[in-house]
C-alpha cells in the first residue's frame, strides 16, 4: 500500500464517518484494481508527423491533402465555419454536434499555393496548408488569425488510442476565453488548463481547475478579427495557453500560443471567423440552437441543502410572502429523498409533496428537484430493480456492474451514451412530474464516486455503449453530463410535450445548452468566490451556453451582510438567479442579513421582475442567434483593447451595460465604457464613450448604465409590457426588440422591432413595419435632460 494511500484512506474514515469512509476507501481501491486490470497497458511508442504532402484531391466545400504519414480531410461549410481532420477524421460521429453537419459550401475552392502548399479559398475565410502540415486561418484579406503547427501523434507499437499534441501560434495581441467553466477567467492568462469534468470535491474558488464543465472551446480575440476554435475529442487532455507579446526581443512581436494534448480520440477542429455574433451565430448552427426556458426560470430561485422538512418549506414562503420579496422557484435538495435515493420522497419530512406543490403553484412558485445519476445498488430500490431488468448501468472489463460510493452509499451508475437508456433514464422523471415538480437540476454527474484518494469518479476502464461504437470511460466520462441532460430533456418532451422542459446541469459538454443551462457548482464564500461567480457566466456564456449562475451568497461558509447583498445584486442580472447553500453554511433568506439588505435586496428583486420581458427577449436571441445573454464589453468593439482586458463588467444584451461591486467597502466603482452615450439608470446622468467614468455604487446599488436609444421590454405597474425608452443622442436613432411571449409552450412568437427617434422637441418610437403606427404598448421616455 502506498504510504499516502494509507493516510488518506484514515483521514477519509475520520472525515465522513465510519461506515462511508470505509466505503471510500475500497472504492478507492476498487477503482484502482479496476484499471490496473481492465486498462491496455501502454509499452513503447512511435512518434509520427504527417510529412511531406504528396497529392490533393479537390471535394465539395474543399478536399483531401495527402501526406506521406498522414492525410488532411478539410471543408468550408455554407455557415463559414472549417472543419479539418487528420488521419481520415470525419466530422461525424460527434456529441458536439447537432444533427447532420452544415452543407459544403459549394463555392470553396481547392487550389495550389506557393512553396508547394496547398489552399481552401472561400467567401469568409481562407485555410492555407504549408508542405509540411502547417494550417493557417486567414481573412479574406489575407490575415493571418492562427497557424497550427503540424500535428505529433505518439502511437502504441502494439496498437491502441495515438496521444496527440497540436501547436498553434495566434497574433500577439490575442487574448483568449472560453475552455468552458474556469475560475479564473473570463479572460485565460498564461497557464494549462485540463480538460477533464471534475468535482473538487470542496467549495473552489478562482484558481481551482479543472471544474465541473470543461470544454475543448477556445474565442480569440485579436485587432485583425475574432475566431472560435474547438478541438473535437472528448478525451482527458490539456490546454497550456500563453498570450504573446508586441515588440518582444528586437522589436519583434511573440506570438501568442496554445499547446493542446489530448490522449485519445480523433484530431478534428472546428473554426469559425467573423465579429463575436457572427462567431456564436454559426457556432449554436453547429452544436444546437440553446433550449428555451419557461419565464418562470427566469425570476429568482431559492435553495437550500437542507430545507429539512415541508414545514421549513412553507416557513420560508412565508417570509417571502411577509417581506413583499418576489419568489419563483423553491429547489429540494438531496436531503427531501428518501435516506439519498434518487427519484424516492421522504414521506415522513414530506408528506403529500404534490399538495405541497400545487399550493406553491397557485402562489405563482415552481418546485424543481435535485436528481443525481447514481443509483442505490439495492434489490428493493425500483430504480436499480428496474435498471437491472433493462441491462442500463455501466459494467467493468470483466463485465459487472461498477460501483462507486456517493449519497446513498454503494450506488451503480447508468451508462447514458446508447439511446435505450436515455428513453428509461427520461422515463423515470413521470415521478417526479407526479410529485408536482416543474423543472430539475442535475448535480453530481461528472460524474462522481467519492473516493478516498485517487480521482473521485469512475475507473477510466469501465466500458460504455457509446451509441454503439463501444469504448471505455476516457471517452465517454466527458459526456456522461451531456448525455444524461439529452435523456432527461427527450423524456419531459414526451411526458409533458406542451411545456418546455426546464433543466440545469453542474457538469456537461460542448452542445449541453440543447438540453439547458448550467450553474456554479460549489463556488466558495468570499470575495474571490464572487468574481469567480462572473467569470463562469461570461466564460460559458462565449462557449455557446447561454444559460447559467453561481450559488448566490456562496455554497459554504457564512457571507457577511454586505458580501451576500452585492453577490444578491450581480445575481439579479445573471440569466439564473439562485440563492443556495450547503448543509453546514449560514443562511441564505436576504432578512436574515438585518433591515439595510433585505430593503435592498427587494429592489433587486423588484427591478429583476420588472425586466423579465427583457430576458424573455434575451431567451429568444439566444434560442435563435446564439447570443448569451452575459456579454463581455468587447461583444460589439472586438478591437477595443481596454474593453478587451475589462473583466469587472459585462453587457446585458445591446441595452444594459452592468458593473458589479466584486470589493468590500466600495461605494464607487470605475466603469469602463464602450463606444456611444450611456446614461445611468438611477440618476440618468449621461456619459460619453469610449472612457472610463467613475460612478456612485453606495450599498443600495450596483451601477447599471443604459445604452442610449435602447428600447427594453419592461413589466409595467399594472403587469402588462411598457417600452422604456433611453432617448437617442441628438441627430441619432436608437432601437430594440419585443417577443410577445406567453411564458411557455412551443408557439415561435414573432419578433416586434422598435425605433427611436428624435421629432422636434420630442422622441418618437415607432414598430418597424407599420408605417408609422404607434406602439400597442405604453412608452416611458427616459434620459431627457440630456441632449
Amino acid at each position: 500500500m502506498d504510504g499516502r494511500d494509507l493516510v488518506h484512506s484514515v483521514k477519509a474514515v475520520g472525515f465522513v464517518g465510519a461506515a462511508q469512509g470505509l466505503r471510500t476507501v475500497r472504492a478507492a481501491w476498487r477503482r484502482r484494481r479496476a484499471d490496473a486490470a481492465g486498462l491496455p497497458a501502454r509499452g513503447a511508442e512511435r512518434a509520427r508527423v504527417p510529412g511531406q504532402v504528396q497529392e490533393a484531391t479537390p471535394g465539395p466545400g474543399g478536399g483531401v491533402l495527402r501526406f506521406s504519414r498522414s492525410e488532411l480531410r478539410i471543408t468550408v461549410a455554407v455557415n463559414g465555419a472549417v472543419f479539418w481532420g487528420w488521419d481520415g477524421a470525419a466530422p461525424e460521429p460527434s456529441y458536439a454536434l447537432a444533427g447532420r453537419c452544415p452543407e459544403p459550401d459549394p463555392r470553396a475552392v481547392l487550389e495550389p499555393d506557393k512553396d508547394g502548399g496547398w489552399r481552401v479559398v472561400a467567401e469568409r475565410v481562407t485555410v492555407a496548408v504549408s508542405r509540411n502540415g502547417a494550417v493557417e486561418v486567414r481573412t479574406p484579406g489575407g490575415v493571418t488569425l492562427r497557424r497550427d503547427l503540424p500535428p505529433r501523434w505518439w502511437e502504441p507499437v502494439g496498437g491502441g488510442q495515438a496521444r496527440w499534441m497540436q501547436r498553434s501560434e495566434v497574433s500577439a495581441d490575442a487574448r483568449f476565453f472560453g475552455l468552458g467553466g474556469r475560475s479564473s477567467g473570463p479572460r485565460l492568462r498564461d497557464g494549462t488548463y485540463r480538460l477533464w469534468n471534475t468535482d473538487p470535491g470542496r467549495a473552489f474558488a478562482p484558481g481551482d481547475d479543472p471544474l465541473y464543465i470543461t470544454m475543448p472551446v477556445q474565442l480569440v480575440v485579436a485587432d485583425a478579427g475574432t475566431h472560435l476554435v474547438f478541438h473535437d475529442s472528448s478525451w482527458d487532455g490539456t490546454a497550456t495557453l500563453r498570450e504573446g507579446e508586441e515588440g518582444a526581443g528586437s522589436g519583434h512581436d511573440r506570438p501568442g500560443t496554445c499547446e493542446m494534448r489530448v490522449d485519445g480520440g480523433p484530431l478534428r477542429c472546428w473554426v469559425i471567423v467573423g465579429t463575436p455574433a457572427r462567431v456564436l451565430l454559426a457556432w449554436a448552427s453547429l452544436t444546437g440552437a440553446p433550449a428555451l426556458p419557461p419565464a418562470w426560470a427566469l425570476g429568482h430561485h431559492h435553495a437550500r441543502w437542507g430545507f429539512g422538512s415541508a414545514r421549513e418549506v412553507r416557513r420560508i414562503v412565508a417570509g417571502y410572502r411577509e417581506h413583499g420579496l418576489p419568489l419563483d422557484a423553491v429547489h429540494l435538495d438531496i436531503d427531501h429523498y428518501d435516506a439519498h435515493q434518487v427519484f424516492t420522497v421522504d414521506q415522513e419530512r414530506f408528506p403529500e409533496l404534490p399538495a405541497l406543490a400545487e399550493e406553491l403553484r397557485r402562489e405563482g412558485i415552481r418546485l424543481v428537484s435535485i436528481v443525481d445519476p447514481a443509483v442505490k445498488a439495492e434489490p428493493g430500490n425500483e430504480v436499480y430493480d428496474s435498471g437491472t431488468v433493462h441491462d442500463v448501468f455501466v459494467r467493468d472489463a470483466s463485465d459487472q456492474p461498477v460501483r462507486g460510493v456517493v449519497w446513498p452509499g454503494e450506488v451503480v451508475y447508468p451508462d447514458f451514451t446508447p439511446a435505450r437508456v436515455r428513453k428509461w433514464w427520461g422515463g423515470l422523471y413521470e415521478e417526479r412530474l407526479a410529485q408536482g415538480f416543474s423543472g430539475f437540476w442535475h448535480d453530481m454527474n461528472e460524474p462522481t464516486s467519492f473516493a478516498a484518494f485517487g480521482e473521485p469518479t469512475l475507473p477510466r476502464s469501465a466500458r460504455h455503449d457509446l451509441e454503439g461504437q463501444g469504448g471505455d470511460h476516457r471517452e465517454a466520462h466527458n459526456v456522461y453530463a451531456l448525455c444524461m441532460a439529452r435523456a432527461a430533456y427527450e423524456g419531459l418532451r414526451e411526458l409533458v410535450p406542451q411545456e418546455r422542459p426546464f433543466l440545469f446541469s453542474r457538469s456537461g459538454w460542448v452542445g449541453v445548452q440543447r438540453y439547458g443551462g448550467t450553474w456554479s457548482g460549489d463556488v466558495a464564500t468570499g470575495w474571490p468566490g464572487l468574481r469567480a461567480s462572473l467569470s463562469l457566466v461570461m466564460g460559458l456564456g462565449l462557449c455557446g451556453v447561454p444559460y447559467s449562475g453561481p450559488d448566490v451568497g456562496g455554497f459554504d461558509g457564512s457571507p457577511s451582510p454586505e458580501l451576500f447583498l452585492r453577490w444578491f445584486q450581480l445575481g439579479a442580472y445573471l440569466p439564473l438567479f439562485r440563492t443556495h447553500a450547503s448543509l453546514r453554511a449560514g443562511r441564505r433568506e436576504p432578512w436574515e442579513f438585518g433591515t439595510e439588505v433585505l430593503e435592498h435586496a427587494r429592489v433587486a428583486l423588484v427591478e429583476r421582475r420588472r425586466l423579465l420581458p427583457y430576458y424573455l427577449m434575451l431567451a429568444h436571441l439566444a434560442r435563435r442567434t446564439g447570443a448569451p445573454y452575459v456579454r463581455p464589453l468587447w461583444w460589439s468593439s472586438p478591437e477595443d483593447r481596454a474593453l478587451r482586458d475589462c473583466e469587472d463588467a459585462f453587457l446585458l444584451g445591446d441595452c444594459l451595460l452592468v458593473a458589479p461591486v466584486l470589493d468590500p467597502g466600495a461605494d464607487r466603482r470605475a466603469v469602463q465604457l464602450p463606444r456611444g452615450r450611456w446614461y445611468d439608470t438611477a440618476t440618468e446622468q449621461a456619459y460619453e464613450g469610449p472612457a472610463q467614468v467613475l460612478v456612485d455604487a453606495s450599498l443600495s446599488r450596483i451601477p447599471v448604465l443604459a445604452r442610449a436609444g435602447a428600447v427594453i421590454p419592461t413589466r409595467g405597474t399594472d403587469g402588462g409590457l411598457e417600452l422604456e425608452v433611453w432617448a437617442p443622442a441628438r441627430g441619432r436613432t436608437g432601437s430594440g426588440l419585443v417577443v410577445p411571449d406567453a411564458g411557455d409552450g412551443w408557439e415561435e412568437p414573432g419578433i416586434e422591432r422598435y425605433h427611436a427617434r428624435w421629432e422636434g422637441t420630442r422622441v418618437v418610437v415607432e414598430r418597424e413595419g407599420r408605417g408609422g403606427e404607434e406602439p400597442p404598448h405604453p412608452v416611458r421616455v427616459r434620459g431627457l435632460g440630456e441632449r
